[in-house]
């Protein structure tokens, strides 16, 4: 049988799902990659393969020993080097191969919104972008808080760890972001809380009081306490070390 190649569309199609979905779910069974191997005209069977081939690139994922396939082909390269080198023009690219294929669904509130005098395809390239960054880190993370383990999806952030307006070029870039609740996420950007090189969590005591038994028991009752990994998209060490110098509030050993 003659193997037909990869357009540049299905391939899109497979980075955006290996980005937003966790490794262990990267399986023809897998009700999302049933879909979209039918919309790109692909077997789930095919499609699940090119995923771990993906994932036989990334580094992170090979260093547990999980070394997926290693079909791997030079377009799955060239595309994943494309990814690292911009991630906002990547999360654009992945949105564009993808809009044609879902459903769109009305979102109420952005029906409300007045874009008068303002810059729309702006917005709607941030929102692709936050959306792309939030789905990526929340997945890497299992939809679980990196710090207490909280599982309620409507409760966690994709926090940024170098904010947003610090640096525009690792804006969506996931190894830049950690999955936490909405108060943890508030601490960190408000210096309260870091991670230590060792990657244990590390809060300040400069807001602690006697007094304060909810400080305790939210934020200090971590402290010293390993976070916990994603098993893709691994914080960036420079990202961490720009947070402790620069955001949080206290020294961190």
């Amino acid at each position: 049988m003659l193997r037909v190649g990869w357009t540049r569309q299905q391939l899109l199609v497979a980075f955006k799902l290996y980005c937003q979905l966790p490794f262990g779910k990267l399986h023809s069974r897998n009700p999302v990659i049933i879909k979209y191997a039918e919309l790109i005209g692909r077997t789930p069977s095919a499609l699940a393969m090119k995923l771990t081939n993906i994932a036989s690139l990334d580094p992170v994922i090979t260093a547990t020993g999980r070394k997926g396939l290693k079909g791997a082909s030079a377009a799955d390269r060239s595309m994943w080097n494309e990814m690292e080198s911009d991630w906002e023009q990547f999360a654009l690219e992945l949105q564009n191969a993808t809009s044609d294929l879902d459903t769109p669904v009305e979102d109420p509130q952005e029906a409300e919104l007045d874009y008068t005098g303002v810059d729309k395809i702006a917005q709607v390239k941030t929102r692709v972008g936050q959306d792309f960054f939030r789905k990526s880190v929340l997945s890497a993370y299992h939809d679980q808080c990196c710090i207490t383990g909280l599982a309620v999806p409507k409760l966690l952030v994709a926090s940024h760890i170098v904010p947003w307006r610090v640096d525009v070029a690792n804006r969506l870039n996931p190894r830049n972001g950690l999955c936490l609740s909405m108060l943890h996420d508030k601490a960190f950007d408000a210096g309260m809380l870091t991670i230590a090189e060792d990657m244990t969590v590390c809060v300040s005591r400069k807001y602690a009081k006697k007094s304060d038994a909810f400080y305790d028991s939210a934020l200090l009752a971590y402290d010293g306490q390993p976070m916990k990994m994603p098993e893709k998209f691994v914080p960036d060490s420079e990202f961490l070390a720009y947070h402790r110098e620069s955001v949080f509030e206290n020294e961190c050993k």
